[in-house]
């Protein structure tokens, strides 16, 4: 692809990069099950049982027992009433969207939210608002700009890729009117945040009742696919009136029963997966502070550094590499016009590959942006 340069996986935390063997601290496979062994042996026993392609949407003949199998051990993992799997997690909003057209007065947006949220708004055909980014007092004022009566609908995303920061969703609830809903993207939240890795909706220890919760099968879960969370008159809802749904195929089998297995681990390993991930990035976080950098608190595995002019993001790229570190320089449209550094710590990064990062960055001068001599 034009502009974008290759990159091959080695093992679960390194990458092979014009001919080196660079340690990776991107992506978004938080705990590294994409490359878990038993992950991989669902996946290939999928493939041989089950076939490569279902061929067909699930309201016709692609329907198949697993993906029933998987949207009751989803249900179960995040409490939920009810799950249906989506052919791709950019795809779930939009599903609920379809289903929901008609029924809101208002849908009011992050104004940082995911492009997935956005283009999910669009399809609820009513007029849309967006607030600063998680600020209380401007969501306030937009629901009031929505006038007596209104019935609006609040679209964010649950945990925000961009420094893993969360939507204050409990607080949104005591503004929002009661028959106002919010459609959470909580892609990164999911298996993550949370006590027990519900997500968002746990961090935040917000109810269900006015939430739809939305999450991606290829972060935490390290497969592929999307979930919708929701009662079981909203997943009616979607197989009657959602076109994107009904007429797409669904997740590979071979994924669901992958999927699946994923499941069963973080059930099992969970709660030591979680602690060892968020011990990494204390660490991390730790050190860079007390060497000046000026790192948020924020509950993801996360850790943004902020954006840097041409010359500034060159001199770090450069002392990345010295250090055998692949630079994770984030240029997303939309996003910050210099684009900045994203640093994904996972709980499968050794001790030896923590202290490379730390000691990469902590020997940046963070006020200057000047690389320290000695």
């Amino acid at each position: 692809m034009p502009g974008l340069e290759p990159l091959q996986p080695v093992g679960s935390n390194f990458v092979r990069w014009r001919g080196r063997k660079l340690v990776y601290f991107s992506g978004c496979d938080y705990f590294r099950l994409a490359s878990h062994p038993a992950v991989l042996r669902a996946a290939a026993v999928g493939l041989k049982q089950l076939g490569l392609n279902a061929a067909a949407s699930r309201l016709t003949t692609g329907h198949r027992k697993i993906y029933e199998t998987l949207e009751r051990q989803l249900a179960d993992f995040f409490q939920a009433e009810d799950a249906l799997l989506v052919s791709g997690g950019y795809l779930t909003g939009l599903v609920v969207a379809q289903a929901l057209a008609g029924n809101f007065s208002h849908a009011l947006v992050d104004e940082r939210a995911h492009p997935a949220v956005l283009e999910a708004s669009v399809q609820l055909d009513c007029p849309i608002l967006k607030f600063k980014h998680r600020d209380l007092d401007d969501f306030a004022r937009a629901v009031a700009r929505c006038g007596p009566g209104a019935r609006p609908i609040l679209l964010t995303d649950g945990m925000f890729s961009h420094d893993g920061s969360a939507a204050p969703l409990k607080a949104y609830l005591k503004i929002l009117p009661h028959d106002g809903l919010i459609l959470v993207d909580d892609a990164h939240g999911a298996g993550v945040l949370g006590k027990t890795g519900k997500g968002t909706l746990e961090h935040e220890k917000a109810s269900r009742r006015q939430i739809i919760q939305c999450i991606t099968l290829s972060k935490a879960f390290g497969v592929y696919g999307g979930v919708v969370f929701g009662s079981q008159a909203l997943r009616e809802s979607i197989l009657k009136r959602s076109r994107a749904f009904i007429s797409s195929t669904p997740l590979p089998p071979p994924l669901a029963n992958a999927a699946l297995q994923a499941v069963r681990l973080l059930n099992r390993d969970g709660k030591k997966l979680r602690r060892c991930l968020h011990q990494n990035v204390a660490r991390v976080r730790t050190v860079l502070r007390a060497a000046g950098w000026e790192i948020p608190e924020t509950p993801g595995p996360i850790i943004p550094l902020p954006p840097t002019t041409e010359a500034e993001a060159r001199a770090l790229k450069q002392r990345l590499l010295a250090a055998g570190i692949y630079p994770p320089f984030v240029k997303y449209p939309g996003g910050d016009a210099n684009g900045y550094f994203r640093f994904v710590i996972s709980s499968e990064h050794s001790p030896a590959q923590l202290d490379k990062l730390i000691t990469a960055l902590a020997t940046f001068n963070p006020k200057s942006k000047v690389a320290r001599r000695g």
